[in-house]
């Protein structure tokens, strides 16, 4: 009998964590989770932990790391504590690990997900940053190293279920003529464009399909979230930025679209629950059971469609506008909009001006080639310090 395929979970304890662990739990005797790691919920983590009984776990320093030990000895688990980015890398690459679930939020998770990648192993991809920053880089890696790379947001994974499996040939050359990437548009989508001037973070974390973390729901509120994604999607499946189209689709039934040359455009549908993307990703080419309701279209009754207003949503254009500009760009857009972002959520900025931070710094420096890592991180820092230096003019 095979042995359980054994998984990494770079980020147990955030929402695709946990949707990750509920589907390997669902199938026992197919995956085991080898490694969990947590950043800031340590009390998570050891439940994950007694749960789930993995071989490693990861936390941030030594101090987490001491007591995390302390209390897996006191329930009885020898599951070793590594800790740190060294530790992350570690368990992203061991020789035991078959499938690594990248799922670490922003900047923090590109050298694990990297390490993973050049470890040949099977990617599934929540980590949208690590593509957008890196770009030609990372799927060099991929190519290079022969690792499988999987989306796991709904809207790539919807495009992947719907692309023919040779679209790496070019999406010409299999006849698609466009991407339509889907979106919610959050929970300002109807609100008047005066009023945004006073929403809370509460209410920009309020999403009205999704179950999220905090930052990526005000990415969502913003719409930033889908410009990221529309850079992912550019790389993923090697599409031009205006080969891309974003609808507004507020019911998030219709996760994205492929449309073809012959007319035909084809859709993934389902209902809003990231399970579905996760167990496609962990079982492809098969289908598992993912524990998610089937879509009931009676219930759904109706799918409506809108294009996206730029005055409304200045995060999506700014996104577009990296990607047309490459090299850089899309890394100073990434690291001013997690600088903006928790500036917002720790009460210290204004919504609108999230935006205004990330088209500030990005006007502030010229796009310069990333040929390297290096230069990548240079573009992320030099990016942090101009918007923290916005922050102390106007904060």
């Amino acid at each position: 009998m095979n042995r359980p395929q054994q998984i990494t979970v770079l980020g147990a304890t955030g929402s695709i964590g946990l949707s990750t662990l509920d589907v390997i739990a669902r199938h026992p005797d197919r995956y085991q989770a080898f490694a969990l790691t947590g950043y800031s919920r340590l009390a998570e983590l050891l439940a994950l932990c007694i749960k789930h009984r993995p071989q490693v776990a990861v936390v941030p320093d030594e101090r987490a790391a001491s007591q995390l030990q302390a209390d897996l000895r006191a329930a009885g688990l020898n599951t070793e504590v590594l800790v740190g980015e060294e530790g992350l890398c570690q368990v992203s690459s061991a020789p035991e690990v078959d499938s690594v679930m990248a799922a670490i939020v922003g900047a923090a998770g590109l050298r694990p997900t990297l390490a993973a990648v050049n470890a040949g192993k099977k990617i599934l991809l929540a980590n949208k940053e690590a593509l957008v920053m890196t770009g030609d880089l990372f799927m060099q890696a991929v190519r290079r190293s022969g690792s499988v790379l999987l989306p796991i947001d709904s809207e790539h994974n919807a495009i992947f279920q719907c692309l023919p499996r040779d679209f790496s040939r070019g999406l010409g050359n299999v006849g698609v003529r466009r991407i339509l990437l889907t979106a919610s548009g959050g929970p300002f989508r109807e609100t008047p464009l005066a009023e945004l001037e006073h929403v809370t973070p509460d209410q920009a974390c309020a999403h009205p399909n999704w179950s999220m973390g905090r930052k990526i729901s005000v990415d969502s509120a913003s719409m930033m979230n889908k410009g990221l994604e529309l850079i992912e999607a550019c790389w993923l499946f090697d599409a031009r930025p205006e080969q891309v189209e974003v609808v507004i689709h507020p019911q998030s039934v219709i996760h994205s679209l492929v449309d073809y040359v012959d007319g035909s455009v084809l859709a993934q549908l389902g209902n809003p629950d990231m399970r579905t993307p996760i167990a496609n990703a962990l079982a492809w080419p098969e289908r598992i059971d993912s524990g998610v309701a089937p879509l009931d279209l009676f219930a759904v009754a109706r799918l409506d469609f809108q294009r996206p207003d730029e005055q409304r949503f200045p995060c999506l254009r700014l996104a577009r506008e990296a990607a047309m500009a490459g090299n850089s760009a899309p890394a100073m857009l990434n690291a001013a909009n997690e600088v903006a972002v928790a500036a917002f959520l720790d009460g210290r900025i204004r919504y609108p001006q999230i935006a205004r931070i990330i088209e500030d710094v990005l006007n502030s420096e010229p796009v310069v080639a990333v040929d390297e890592l290096e230069a990548v991180f240079a573009a992320d820092s030099k990016a942090r310090m101009l918007a923290e230096q916005w922050l102390s003019r106007n904060g």
